[in-house]
């Protein structure tokens, strides 16, 4: 007897339909599972024979045939399980075939019949609701992930028996409940403060103007100056994750693998430390199914690099595409995806290998040629796409023993807000959400300059032999300061603000 199940496979963040057919005929027994499954597809087969057996019910020992269509797209992980032990279960007449039609069905099982978290789960909920079904059968330890979803009936069970035992009618089950499909509302506390960072006072300010603006930003200075401390505090003057930006990173974090078993909706901004010796499938995303990697699952968040001249050179070069795109697109022999990256960058170095160098603390005993070697680790071009560079000083004793407690991030998250409701009013109906994604055109309606201005930036642009992204970026970081001034128009001040955060342009290592 034939059955057929619906299921849902994954193409990086895209569902697609999967029909899965079991054909239970008499002869040698045995199963034969066609349509291009991976290994762990195909270790299912002992996965379902098991979950069968100790779920009370009978594995039948026929011939079974198992097909997965469409036939010429490779299927990967166990997320085809639970529906395959369905379908095995309907064409030997345990379960009535008809009440499995209209519902999509996702699950791993164990050996015992438990259902065991898959990934991807949000990304197939709302792939199977584009595509019209109204009802979808998932693990129980998925059922977070689906609760801002509407418009479709999700529901979560333990095992396969529950499962079965719902389809057979045998047992009532109710769907997930919803949450408010409009707003998130959460309060998330940092482990790091801005009032706890003693001084560096001027590096605060490029960290608000960072913040407000969207701006990628490098920190540099002699080791234990606080530029680590200084990128931990950022998450906590970022704006709020609205409830758009929420569901897209948490698709990517339900495809990477990164979400907790108790964890629904990304509400926090993503804040990621790949460490030096990641490699370049590692940030860019990769491997045989062609996985995010750390730049995506930083999306709407931040990425931290960490002495960024310890990364090799052909790993760095790989951030000039998202950074530019806002995207990346990782391409291999049996796929190409490209993942969403609209990340902060935010990077931290030391001026020389022994770190003292520029310092009035310690003496240099870096030769200039291996400052140069340092240097040239970082391209130029990788450099010219972040926005503020800007210098690190060390924190001198009476600034460390100072009693008096420096502003705190919740005073700074009101002015960044405040900036960022302008810019959210100046793109709406735009896909730019703040002053960093300006395309050339924004750039040439918001980023007028008056004559004063216009001569300042003149002035800079032959003295420091500026590129033409370097002068993008200038006018980027003029209008986030502006409109933290509340100011409709750049002025001269402005603009003057924008070039001490370009330290690399402005001659730091000569």
């Amino acid at each position: 007897m034939l059955a057929k199940v619906k299921s849902f496979g994954l193409t990086g963040l895209i569902g697609y339909e999967v029909d899965v057919e079991v054909d239970v005929n008499a002869g040698l027994p045995g199963i034969e599972m066609v349509g291009l499954p991976d290994a762990a597809i195909r270790e299912s087969r002992e996965r379902v024979r098991s979950a069968i057996k100790n779920s009370a019910y009978k594995f039948a020992p026929n011939k079974i045939t198992i097909n997965l269509a469409p036939a010429d797209i490779k299927k990967e992980g166990p997320l085809y399980d639970l529906p395959i032990a369905l379908a095995v279960l309907a064409a030997t007449q345990q379960l009535n075939a008809a009440r499995l039609q209209d519902t999509v069905f996702v699950g791993e099982l164990s050996l015992d019949g438990s259902l065991r978290r898959v990934r991807g789960i949000l990304p197939i909920i709302l792939a199977a609701k584009k595509a019209g079904y109204k009802r979808i059968v998932i693990p129980y330890e998925n059922r977070n992930e689906t609760v801002f979803v509407g418009g479709v009936e999700v529901f979560a069970f333990k095992s396969l028996a529950e499962a079965a035992g719902y389809i057979s009618g045998q047992t009532a089950a109710t769907p997930v409940p919803k949450a408010d499909g409009k707003t998130i509302t959460t309060h998330v506390e940092y482990a790091e403060d801005m009032k706890y960072v003693k001084g560096q006072y001027a590096a605060k300010r490029a960290l608000e103007i960072a913040a407000a603006g969207g701006h990628n930003i490098l920190m540099l200075g002699p080791p234990g100056g606080g530029k680590t401390m200084l990128a931990k505090c950022l998450p906590s003057i970022l704006p709020e994750m609205t409830l758009e930006e929420a569901l897209e990173t948490t698709k990517i974090h339900s495809v990477a693998g990164c979400l907790g078993s108790d964890e629904g909706l990304i509400t926090r901004r993503p804040f990621r430390t790949p460490h030096h010796t990641a490699s370049k499938i590692a940030l860019a995303g990769g491997g045989p199914s062609a996985r995010p990697g750390e730049i995506s699952v930083a999306h709407n968040g931040v990425l931290f690099m960490d002495e960024l001249p310890e990364y090799p050179r052909a790993v760095l070069e790989i951030l000039r595409q998202p950074l530019e795109d806002r995207q990346v697109t990782v391409s291999r022999a049996q796929r190409t995806v490209s993942y969403p990256a609209n990340f902060m960058l935010v990077a931290s170095m030391n001026p020389c290998p022994c770190g003292n160098y520029g310092s009035s603390h310690g003496e240099c005993t870096c030769t200039p040629a291996m400052i140069e070697k340092y240097h040239s680790r970082i391209s130029g071009p990788l450099l010219d796409r972040i926005d503020l560079q800007i210098e690190v000083e060390n924190v001198t004793y009476d600034e460390l023993i100072c009693s008096e407690e420096a502003e705190d991030s919740a005073s700074v998250k009101e002015r960044v807000d405040f900036a960022r409701k302008i810019q959210t009013e100046r793109y709406k109906n735009t896909s730019v959400y703040c002053n960093a994604g300006m395309s050339s055109r924004m750039i040439n309606e918001y980023c007028s300059l008056d004559s004063d201005a216009q001569s300042l930036l003149k002035d800079a642009f032959a003295r420091l032999d500026l590129s033409a992204r370097a002068y993008t970026r200038i006018l980027k970081v003029s209008r986030t300061i502006a409109d933290l001034a509340d100011s409709e128009n750049i002025s001269a001040e402005h603009i003057a603000e924008a070039v001490q955060y370009r330290s690399l342009d402005r001659g730091y290592w000569k």
